[in-house]
This record gives structure tokens, C-alpha cells and sequence, in this order.
């Protein structure tokens, strides 16, 4: 238990002393940027090359879509809280400068394709939420 405790605390110090933007030292996300959340549930459940495939794909969107700033993707987290829903196979966040720059991404040929031919294919269900940051 001690060594726990010890670990917790080291943790809590290094997370608040490396984040410098907020009041309580977490970072935020600028002023006027969006958030672009995107949740996939496979066709074929866990599927670790169905995965895969999508990982590589949103991958190479940062490469080739100037609009995305920032890119997080992976599978879900498992989690015994009841309140988390790792019900889904892979997830994607990306952060935009804007809504302009979210539908120009939406509207990129690199990102059609992607739907048509890979996303569509693979998934069961695609759930999405953006959120303005204030």
C-alpha cells in the first residue's frame, strides 16, 4: 500500500508540474479549436487486422490531410468501470484550428476514399462527436 501511495503521488506532482494552462495545471485545448472524436465498432468484433487496417489508415490521414493538427488513435482501453464504454474496436481524436479546417478535412479526397473503400467495409457502426473548444 505504501508503495502505491508513493506512486500516486509521484504521478499526481509530474502530471500537475508538466502542465502549465489551466488553474488546477492541466493542459487545454486552445480557444476555437474542434475536437473530432471518432468511435468504430467492427463488423467482425476485435478483429486485430480489421484493426490494424484502421489504425494505418487515419495514420497516413495526418500525413496527407494539412488540416489535422493533432492525432490520437488506437483500440479501446479495457475497463472494469461501469461508467466507461470500451464496447468499441478502435478510436480516433483529432483536433482541427477550426470548423473551416474540420470540413475541409471531411471533404478531402484522401478522406473519401478512406470511408468508401476502408472504413465502410470494416465497420459495424461510427459513432462521432465534435466538440468547439471554449
Amino acid at each position: 500500500m505504501k508503495n502505491a501511495t508513493l506512486i500516486l503521488t509521484a504521478a499526481v506532482s509530474l502530471f500537475l508540474s508538466s502542465c502549465t494552462t489551466c488553474p488546477f495545471g492541466c493542459k487545454t485545448t486552445p480557444k476555437g479549436k474542434v475536437e473530432h472524436i471518432v468511435l468504430v465498432w467492427l463488423k467482425r468484433p476485435g478483429n486485430a487486422a480489421d484493426r490494424a487496417t484502421l489504425i494505418a489508415c487515419a495514420k497516413r490521414f495526418q500525413a496527407e490531410i494539412k488540416e489535422i493538427q493533432h492525432l490520437s488513435v488506437g483500440p479501446a482501453v479495457p475497463s472494469e468501470r461501469p461508467i466507461v464504454d470500451d464496447s468499441f474496436d478502435v478510436g480516433f481524436v483529432m483536433r482541427f484550428a477550426s470548423k473551416a479546417d474540420m470540413d475541409a478535412y471531411e471533404r478531402h479526397p484522401v478522406h473519401q476514399k478512406a470511408v468508401k473503400e476502408t472504413l465502410m467495409p470494416l465497420a459495424k457502426k461510427v459513432q462521432v462527436y465534435d466538440i468547439g473548444c471554449e
